[in-house]
């Protein structure tokens, strides 16, 4: 696709995008802001949640994935489903019985202010880290498609992005995000059911023929029981999966302002379930794109890339296929990349703003100022951290920002989880120190145990991380005559 066709996809996507959240949002208060006022329709959040919780990175990563690990990620998958239900029925009751603006801000009610710091303190860490990475891989993808052949900089690349994500976000926050998330669902399906159309329909396939192929294909098998010490077992997916989706949905500030949004707790639990079930079906829909890729460019003599996720780009944007399928392509990159950002800095303005800065004994004047001044601090602190990874320019980089990500999940879920499981209240100041080890503690562990047993925690790290972390509340925990209630 020629850079002018790019921008013309892109720009039209964005006039919908700006349509949309002006609609959405021109009337928003604090409260529509950081939950939406709590008056948004359940079917609407939960097609709302199926494309929030795709990026730009998954969109590009998971069809190339099937290559080396097939469809194992499903047995992830079916473990974020039963995660779901766990969020439905004890993380939901609480937090709408207490009424909360942020999540964290239950720490504080359980266990005390340092304990609620250090949660929201992991969260804003992470949360930077990880939605910073996922535009830095958008904007080098920009940057090779428009900007780079146009001789236009990449610092003048990032802070198109950035401005464009703090213009869409900056009045509505939740309220526009519910709208603009649906829409981003909606380009998401379509782009993937057409490409997977389109696709079948050049190597000549009729539905069933397309399923045959990918059923007889060796990048189709799922389950995979026979080795406990790979990343790719049943076991060690299926829990991380679970655990993964408690911590990165259920305790992550981005995700729940979405179901928190909701009139009441039975709305938000059907909202949960139904977009779980919907996932299901579009993480297959993914993988099974990505095993007609692969057929596709054997079938055509294609090289396969050395980068797994170049595989989408390549055959969408490289007129292998027809443009149509580059349209469908950028608009479902576009739109998963840039409603991901919307949604992080939405989430990390409601938690700075609740959870570090406070907002008790304020006016709603004094809020919204405060609000809309961090809403610019967030999206200028994005933008520094993407144009610093560009400078270092090096793919470790990002792999030790997504497992430093991972990690700093795994206290946040130790922490819910001791909250929810006892009664017993800890020595809060005492806290933040337990939620530093236990990471550190995790590290040495996983080099211990590859280094003796070739034993991969994989993404199940996470489940060790958060009993690490309980342990040290354990280890803390206050005496009886000064316990606090549970919450």
């Amino acid at each position: 696709m020629s850079p002018i066709a790019v921008i013309i996809t892109i720009s039209a996507y964005f006039l919908v995008l700006f349509g949309v959240s002006y609609l959405a949002g021109r009337k928003a208060d604090n409260a529509d802001f950081f939950i939406g006022n709590r008056s948004s329709k359940w079917y609407m959040v939960a097609f709302a949640m199926i494309g929030a919780t795709i990026s730009g990175v998954t969109f590009m990563s998971v069809p190339g994935m099937v290559d080396p690990k097939a469809f194992s990620y499903m047995q992830m998958v079916l473990g974020f489903f039963v995660g779901q239900l766990i969020i439905s029925f004890v993380l939901i009751p609480v937090f709408y019985r207490m009424k909360l603006f942020s999540i964290y801000e239950y720490l504080d009610e359980r266990f005390g202010v340092s304990t609620y710091k250090t949660g929201a303190w992991f969260f804003f860490i992470s949360k930077v880290l990880g939605a910073s990475v996922r535009l830095f891989l958008v904007c080098l993808f920009l940057q090779m498609m428009v900007f780079g052949p146009l001789n236009i900089p990449f610092i003048f690349n990032v802070i198109v992005t950035v401005v464009l994500v703090w213009l869409y976000t900056r009045q509505g926050g939740v309220k526009t995000l519910i709208w603009t998330d649906s829409l981003k669902t909606f380009c998401l399906i379509l782009s993937v059911v057409l490409t997977i159309y389109f696709i079948a329909k050049n190597m000549n396939l009729n539905f069933s023929g397309m399923i045959a192929g990918i059923r007889e294909s060796d990048l189709s098998r799922t389950f995979f029981f026979d080795n406990p010490k790979e990343g790719t077992y049943f076991w060690k997916q299926f829990l991380a999966g679970i655990f993964t989706m408690i911590a990165t949905t259920g305790l992550d500030q981005d995700f729940m302002q979405r179901n928190l949004s909701c009139e009441n707790p039975r709305d938000s639990q059907k909202n949960i379930i139904t977009s779980g079930l919907v996932q299901l079906v579009i993480n297959l829909l993914f993988l099974m794109l990505g095993v007609l890729l692969y057929l596709f460019i054997d079938s055509k003599g294609i090289a396969r890339p050395e980068k797994s996720d170049e595989l989408f780009p390549i055959v969408a944007t490289q007129g292998h296929l027809p443009l149509v399928v580059g349209v469908l392509f950028i608009i479902g990159l576009i739109s998963s990349a840039y409603a991901a950002a919307g949604s992080a800095l939405t989430a990390l303005t409601t938690s700075f703003t609740v959870d570090i800065l406070g907002i008790k004994n304020k006016t709603e004047a004094e809020i919204r100022t405060t609000r809309k001044k961090v809403h610019v601090g967030m999206a200028v602190v994005m933008g520094l951290v993407i144009f610093v990874f560009n400078i270092l320019n090096n793919t470790s980089v990002i792999d030790a920002v997504y497992i430093l990500a991972s990690y700093t999940y795994g206290p946040i879920l130790g922490l819910f989880a001791f909250g929810i499981l006892f009664k017993r209240s800890v020595k809060d100041k005492f806290v933040p120190y337990v939620a530093v080890l236990a990471p550190i503690f995790c590290f040495f562990l996983q080099k211990l145990t590859i280094g003796l047993w070739g034993f991969h925690f994989g993404y199940a790290l996470i489940i060790v991380n958060a009993l690490f972390t309980m342990l040290g509340m354990w280890m803390i925990k206050a005496p009886l005559y000064l316990q606090k209630e549970g919450v």
